[in-house]
């Protein structure tokens, strides 16, 4: 019976470390902060509790720890710079062949002579009105893929 009301009593021992801390303030305004206060000084609350169990668990990390977290981080913000750099360009690239597309086509719609080079012969030659209607009809493809 002993050993159990030692047991239990060591038991609860950790519940009550938790300690008010007190302002207490000294003869000539020194102030101090202490779980109790020395004779002869005032004593205020403070409302702060003492409470060890609270305290962090791990411990600080390590130098290397730390360089390496640094490093990863670093690494992540390269990799999002690059990603983000990517997107502009694509960007770009999608309106400037939105422009050249909506070009063609209104050049197309026009009815002016539209020429091309021959590949075989190299000679310069004129599209027919049937060519045109299917150029026409790609043209238009090309611009509703690319001004979205």
């Amino acid at each position: 019976m002993k050993s159990l009301v030692a047991i239990l009593a060591v038991a609860s021992l950790p519940f009550t470390v938790h300690a008010q801390i007190m302002k207490c303030i000294g003869a000539g305004g020194r102030v101090e902060f202490a779980a109790v206060c020395p004779p002869g000084t005032k004593a205020e609350n403070t409302g702060i509790r003492n409470n060890p169990a609270a305290a962090p668990a791990s411990p600080q990390k390590s130098l290397a720890e730390r360089e390496a977290d640094f490093r990863k981080r670093a690494t992540e913000q390269q990799e999002a710079a690059k990603k983000s750099e990517e997107k502009n360009q694509q960007t770009a690239d999608q309106k400037q062949n939105c422009e050249a597309a909506k070009s063609y086509l209104t050049s197309l719609q026009s009815g002016n002579r539209i020429g091309k080079t021959d590949p075989v012969t190299g000679e310069r030659v004129f599209m027919e009105d049937g060519e045109r209607a299917s150029e026409t009809a790609r043209a238009q493809r090309a611009v509703e893929s690319n001004c979205k």
